[in-house]
C-alpha cells in the first residue's frame, strides 16, 4: 500500500474513533431497541430499494454506450458487467479502485484508456449536474422544506446547486470549443505551485474534452441528461425506499422527500473519499449521526438506518458483482490494482 492510501487509512480511522469516543459520551444506545427496528423492517421496501439500485446500473450502461458511440458502437448490455464490476470494487476497496469501469470497458471494446477515462469525467459532471438539478428542484418545490432545520441554510444551498450546475455546463462548453487552451492556461496557472499536479491536471481537462466529443449535440446532451436524471430518480427511490421501511420509527417510516435529499447529500459528500472496509464504518457512523443531531432520530433507529442505506445503495452489488466476476475470470482486486498502473502511466505520458 501506497504512503498516501496509509495516510487516507489512517485518517479514516482516526475519525472512525473520534466519533465512536463522541457518542459514548454523548448518546444511550440500546441494543434491544436496535434488534426490534431491524426485526420490524417492512422487506418490501428494501427489495424496491435494491431494485432501484440494480437497474440504475442498467441505466448507467446505456448512457456509457451512448458516450462510445463516437469512438465505437456497442451494445449496453456488453458494457454492465464491466458497471456491476466496477461498482464491486469501489465497495470492497475504496475510491481508489475508481478507474476500474473505463479500464475494464477500454479492455473489452480494444479501445484506449484515455478515451474511456474521458466518457467517465463526463459520466462524472453528468452525475453532479443531475443531482444538483434534483436537490436544487427538490429543496425549492418539495413540501416540508420549512420543517428542516436550518432551511433557510438549505434553500441557499439549493441555489448554490443550481449554479453548480450551470457553472459545469459553461465548463463544458468552454472545454468543448477550447480545450486545449483551457488546459494550457490551468497547466501555467498551476505549475506555480506544482508541476506534476499542473500536468495531471491538464491531462484530466483534455481527456474531458475527449469525452464530450461523445455528445454531438443538443439531442444528444439532453439524452444523456434525461438518461442521468432518470438513473438519480431511481436512487433517490432507493434512499426514499430504505429510509420509510423502519416502521417502527415515525421519524423514519414518515420521512420527507426534502430530509431524504439531505442525508443523501450528505451520504455522498461523505463517500467522496471512501477507504476499504473501514470507510463502511465511518459512512454509517457519520449518517447516523446526522440524523440524530438535525433530524432528532433516535440512536438506534438512526444506526440500523445508516446501516441498511449503505447495504442497499452501496454494497448491493458486490454479491452479483463476484459472480460476474469470477464468470468471466476477473480478479476485482487485481483489475483494481492494473486501473490504478495504468491511469498513473497514462498520467505520465505526454499529451
Amino acid at each position: 500500500m501506497k504512503k498516501k492510501q496509509w495516510l487516507l487509512y489512517l485518517a479514516g480511522v482516526a475519525a472512525l474513533v473520534a466519533l465512536a469516543l463522541w457518542a459514548r459520551g454523548h448518546i444511550h444506545f440500546q441494543w434491544s431497541v436496535f434488534r426490534d427496528q431491524i426485526r420490524h423492517l417492512n422487506w418490501a421496501l428494501i427489495v424496491l430499494g435494491v431494485g432501484m439500485i440494480y437497474l440504475g446500473y442498467v441505466f448507467r450502461a446505456l448512457r456509457w454506450a451512448r458516450l462510445m458511440r463516437p469512438q465505437k458502437r456497442v451494445s449496453a448490455f456488453s458494457l454492465l458487467g464491466s458497471q456491476v464490476i466496477g461498482f464491486t470494487g469501489v465497495a470492497l476497496f475504496g475510491r481508489l479502485a475508481d478507474l476500474v469501469r473505463p479500464y475494464l470497458v477500454a479492455r473489452r471494446t480494444q479501445l484506449s484508456l484515455t478515451s474511456q477515462v474521458g466518457v467517465y469525467t463526463v459520466e462524472r459532471m453528468f452525475d453532479l449536474a443531475s443531482m444538483a438539478l434534483i436537490f436544487a428542484a427538490a429543496l425549492r418545490f418539495a413540501p416540508g422544506l420549512a420543517s428542516l432545520p436550518h432551511h433557510e441554510t438549505l434553500e441557499h444551498a439549493a441555489l448554490l446547486g443550481l449554479l453548480v450546475a450551470i457553472a459545469l455546463g459553461m465548463f463544458a462548453v468552454a472545454v468543448r470549443i477550447a480545450g486545449r487552451a483551457v488546459a494550457g492556461a490551468a497547466e501555467r496557472i498551476l505549475a506555480a505551485l506544482s508541476p506534476k499536479l499542473a500536468g495531471t491536471v491538464a491531462g484530466k481537462i483534455l481527456a474531458f474534452r475527449d469525452g464530450l466529443n461523445a455528445v454531438g449535440g443538443v439531442s444528444d446532451f439532453l439524452l444523456i441528461l434525461v438518461v442521468s436524471l432518470a438513473m438519480w430518480g431511481m436512487i433517490v427511490v432507493a434512499y426514499l425506499a430504505t429510509m420509510r421501511s423502519f416502521l417502527l420509527s415515525p421519524q423514519l417510516s414518515n420521512i420527507s422527500l426534502a430530509r431524504v435529499l439531505v442525508l443523501m447529500a450528505v451520504s455522498m459528500a461523505g463517500s467522496i473519499i471512501f477507504l476499504p472496509v473501514v470507510g463502511w464504518f465511518t459512512q454509517i457512523a457519520f449518517i447516523a449521526t446526522t440524523m440524530t443531531v438535525f433530524f432528532n432520530v433516535p440512536s438506534e433507529p438512526a444506526l440500523g438506518c445508516a446501516a441498511m442505506l449503505l447495504v442497499v445503495t452501496f454494497l448491493s452489488v458486490v454479491p452479483i458483482g463476484l459472480l460476474w466476476a469470477r464468470f468471466e475470470h476477473i480478479s476485482v482486486k487485481r483489475v483494481s490494482e492494473e486501473s490504478e498502473m495504468a491511469a498513473e502511466e497514462t498520467s505520465r505520458a505526454p499529451a
